[in-house]
């Protein structure tokens, strides 16, 4: 038993004095990421600062048409809250597609966007891992590697990020909004988190002891044409090898807008906006939707067990531009049940 210091916040400011007090203190919410690292004896955090109880766990309309998120809203609440599944209903497919039902009640809306990767050197203390120790060296590089990165991989990490949601949220713009004891800020989504380059231990552009406050998405009109896919090596509770946000705004039978992200193939929830122009005022026709696949994948380097990766990513791009030009999205297996 590694031993460990308790308090609990009663709000914001009271969190943030917390954890800056204490070195190598550490927020707690749902714990569903968190719990799971000190087990294996990955993170050892002197101090758990529980923010569970902060009134952080509305969804609201903004004053633009769009919604702001509590940070501690539980998954499951906003997967069917009314004014996501309206609204943003990709959100609430994307957050169906991961993990279990039992997960999603206790996991937080900003704790899914802190979860670190589910690469098995990073959990395997024996082995060497630079996010676990900067400078150690990638044990996946040389070792088995199928469900790790082709795109925005480095020499020093080849890891993915396991997030759903994060890659729905990415292809709605989204804006996270942290509190820290220099005030507040707002990150957007595309530059929340970071590639590996030579630093993979930082996983998001976070600084010391900043808290996730809420998310703000903007007002937006992919209420129809989108999908979201995830292929995985089991229809449940398994991490994506690849996935899929699309979606696509109509008019006069071209495409005016088109936001496509992806998960499970680099550090960080992928998206290519050079891929998204090249929709632009074209036909939503599979031919279409195939050469944009090749844009978005033109720097794609698998590594010896993940080349199949490139080509299920190229068709999968292509199946849910095609779902979401149809308007018929992907179905998730628990969408009947609450």
């Amino acid at each position: 038993m590694i031993p460990f210091q308790y308090a609990r916040a009663d709000n914001v400011a009271d969190a943030l004095r917390l954890v800056a007090a204490q070195q190598g203190a550490k927020f707690i919410a749902g714990g569903t990421n968190l719990l799971d690292l000190m087990k294996n004896n990955v993170e050892a955090p002197t101090w758990l600062v529980d923010i569970s109880r902060l009134p952080l766990t509305t969804v609201e309309e903004t004053t633009s048409g769009g919604l702001k998120i509590g940070a501690l809203v539980p998954n499951s609440d906003l997967a069917w809250h009314p004014l996501i599944e309206q609204r943003y209903p990709m959100i609430g497919s994307a957050i169906l597609a991961g993990a279990s039902a039992q997960l999603r009640n206790m996991a937080s809306t900003g704790g899914n966007l802190l979860q670190r990767t589910r690469c098995n050197y990073f959990y395997d203390t024996a082995t060497p891992c630079n996010k676990r120790q900067p400078g150690s060296g990638c044990s996946a590089i040389k070792g088995f590697n199928r469900n790790h990165a082709i795109l925005g991989a480095s020499d020093a990490c080849i890891a993915t990020h396991p997030s759903d949601m994060c890659v729905a949220l990415l292809a709605l713009d989204a804006t996270v909004h942290v509190m820290g004891q220099n005030g507040t800020r707002t990150i957007p989504m595309a530059e929340f988190h970071r590639l590996p380059e030579d630093k993979p231990e930082q996983d998001t552009n976070l600084q010391p002891n900043e808290m996730i406050t809420a998310i703000e998405l903007p007002p937006a009109p992919f209420t129809r044409n989108y999908t979201y896919i995830k292929i995985r090596d089991r229809m449940s509770y398994a991490f994506a090898l690849v996935s899929v946000a699309a979606a696509l705004e109509l008019e006069g039978g071209v495409i005016k807008e088109a936001r496509l992200a992806l998960g499970g193939v680099a550090h960080k929830p992928w998206r290519d906006k050079t891929a998204e122009d090249a929709l632009k005022e074209q036909k939503p026709e599979q031919a279409n939707f195939v050469r944009v696949a090749d844009v978005l994948l033109r720097d794609a380097k698998p590594q010896k067990d993940n080349g199949f990766k490139v080509e299920l990513a190229r068709r999968v791009i292509a199946r849910a531009l095609t779902q979401a030009a149809r308007g018929t999205p992907q179905v998730q297996s628990d969408k009947n049940i609450q």
